[in-house]
């Protein structure tokens, strides 16, 4: 999440504690690194490293934005995340609102003692993604305050060496406790990793000899160690844009990912390994980008249910999308060739908002009527031919026509050939459908029902076999 500051700051270590964490197989869900295959530490060769079957099956993830911003959860816009670094930054807004509420001699670092997680429970989150139909979940492991949800060694400020959420705060690995539950409800577990720290000292330094140990004396070995102990199957990387890739290492650090680490097959990572956005990296990252995507290479639009990542207590109900809305988000991504990963910003006492909680569970009630529109297809060579309330993806032979607005009493489509003998069908709807060719169009009999006997709300879809 890149509000885009030009700052340079620290963070630092706490004692290891060892974590057996128990992941399930990625040898199943993954086109397998050809036998011997050793890629090179340059892009060259990095961005030959195959996709793994499971992203594009999964097409919807969840992503949690959660750490000790969540405690003053404020911003006046923007992301609430960030709100360390406008309080170092000395922004007005944010400044104002800290000296009022806190004083203006609190640290930030004060903020980790009041991010208890008092009331969370991983299984119940867990089964929350689960029900929403997200086949994976992406938490911040690290952001660029540098505190880190597992006891990472390595985790430390300028002003504390308890910088992890089992020294300090919730005594507790809040990202292997989730990584579990994930993995009992049959969701695949994945990490946010934020390259910089704004307040670690190396990073911070304003001596720049001191600066380039950083990469090779805290990144590498700190992400080395979140990737062997837990496995993810999707890193998120971010905080990137202030240097080259060659400042943070990148290229090594790859060659170790799809080399040498435990999911060196499995693994699906972004294109933030530098100033590499959209260049390079196995899946371009769109930021609230509308869902317009990058062609036929695979990509993800990442957003919140409101206007901020993490929790954001300014906001109120104009702030947040309808479920249309987000159904409309995830059609227009999924017929694009993306996936979409939506954000949830917890409570500093491990709460999931109860408003988006209704929002993940009215996706995964669409989701479960038409999922067979959404995971595992493609983009077609038609998406908005049709006007704006009808959407295309493709599986296999079948086509799927996705209307996001009632279409009325017929649907005329001119880019789908079905063949004669076809039966086309409403997903949720077992009564037959009438059709016909009328010249170049195809048009299909809606069925005319009324509001207790529709199959879903938001978007509704016609499967055509053989109609590409």
């Amino acid at each position: 999440m890149s509000e885009r500051f030009d700052v340079r700051w620290c963070a630092g270590s706490a004692p290891l504690l060892l974590v057996v964490f128990l992941a399930t197989s990625h040898l199943d869900a993954a086109e397998q690194q050809p036998a011997g295959k050793k890629y090179e530490p340059n892009f060259a060769s990095l961005d030959t490293v195959p996709m793994p079957a499971w992203f594009n099956e999964a097409k919807f993830g969840i992503f949690v934005v959660w750490g000790p911003y969540s405690v003053p959860a404020w911003t006046d816009r923007g992301y609430a995340e960030w709100y360390g670094g406008k309080l170092d930054q000395g922004q007005k807004p944010t400044a104002e609102f800290h000296a009022k509420n806190y004083g203006k001699d609190f640290k930030y670092e004060q903020f980790a003692g009041q991010f208890k997680a008092e009331l969370w429970d991983p299984d119940a989150w867990a089964q929350m993604f689960a029900r929403s139909g997200a086949r994976y979940v992406v938490t911040t492991a690290v952001y660029h305050d540098g505190y880190c949800l597992w006891p990472s060694p390595y985790a430390k400020t300028v002003n504390t060496d308890k910088w992890n959420s089992v020294v300090t705060g919730p005594k507790r690995d809040l990202l292997g406790e989730l990584g579990a539950a994930c993995e009992r409800h049959g969701v695949k577990p994945g990490i946010y990793y934020s390259l910089m720290e704004w307040w670690h000292p190396l990073y911070a330094s304003k001596d720049p000899e001191v600066q380039k140990r950083y990469a090779t004396e805290h990144l590498h070995p700190q992400f080395k160690d979140v990737v062997t102990k837990y496995k993810p199957w999707f890193i998120f990387l971010d905080g990137e844009w202030n240097h080259e890739h060659t400042f943070w290492k990148s290229e090594e650090l790859a060659a170790w990912l799809f080399n040498e680490s435990p999911v060196r097959d499995t693994v699906v990572t972004n294109d933030r390994w530098g100033k590499t956005r959209g260049k390079h990296g196995m899946v371009f990252s769109s930021e609230y980008g509308g869902g317009k995507g990058w062609g036929d290479h695979p990509w993800q639009e990442d957003r919140g249910i409101g206007r901020s990542y993490g929790y954001n207590r300014r906001e109120d109900l104009d702030d947040y999308d309808s479920p249309q809305q987000l159904v409309r988000m995830l059609v227009k991504v999924a017929s694009n060739g993306g996936n979409l990963l939506l954000d949830v910003g917890p409570t500093a006492d491990g709460r999931i908002p109860v408003i988006m909680q209704q929002r993940l569970r009215q996706i995964g009630q669409w989701l479960a009527v038409n999922g067979e529109a959404i995971y595992g297809t493609r983009r077609w060579k038609v998406t908005t031919g049709e006007g704006k309330d009808v959407r295309y993806t493709v599986k296999g032979d079948d086509l799927y026509a996705i209307c996001t607005a009632w279409p009325g009493p017929t649907l005329s489509l001119t880019s789908p050939k079905p063949a004669a003998d076809a039966k086309i069908t409403m997903l949720g709807h077992d009564e037959p459908i009438a059709w016909q060719m009328q010249g170049e169009k195809l048009v299909i009999e809606v069925p005319q029902l009324t509001v207790d006997r529709l199959p879903c709300l938001h978007a509704w879809v016609f499967k055509i076999p053989d109609g590409r």
